[in-house]
């Protein structure tokens, strides 16, 4: 948690309306790992739509990842920002259909 405090610090992370995208480097990982989170209420992420977050991908790589982090976060950026996609994550009660 600390990790992602001092980087969303550096700038918000939010990439789209009600959506966003914190992401650290972590020295104990040996590769990239993501969590998807839906919030029963949005909240405040300071995002720069001034929208309220419902929708959050947190985003781990370790230090040494350059290029795969880089290309990790375009590549999860790209998705959230489709209103389609965002619609299906936010309709979908069932967190076993989530990666269907």
């Amino acid at each position: 948690v600390e990790a992602l405090l001092e980087r969303e610090n550096l700038g918000p992370t939010g990439v789209g309306p009600g959506v966003a995208l914190p992401h650290a480097r972590l020295e104990n990982l040996d590769r990239i790992v993501g969590c998807f989170i839906k919030l029963d209420r949005p909240i405040d992420f300071n995002a720069v739509d001034r929208q309220p977050v419902d929708l959050v991908f947190a985003l781990f790589a370790p230090l040494s990842s350059g290029v795969e982090h880089l290309r990790s976060l375009a590549l999860v950026s790209r998705t959230l920002r489709d209103p389609e996609v965002c619609m299906k994550l936010r309709n979908n009660e069932n967190a076993a259909t989530l990666l269907a």
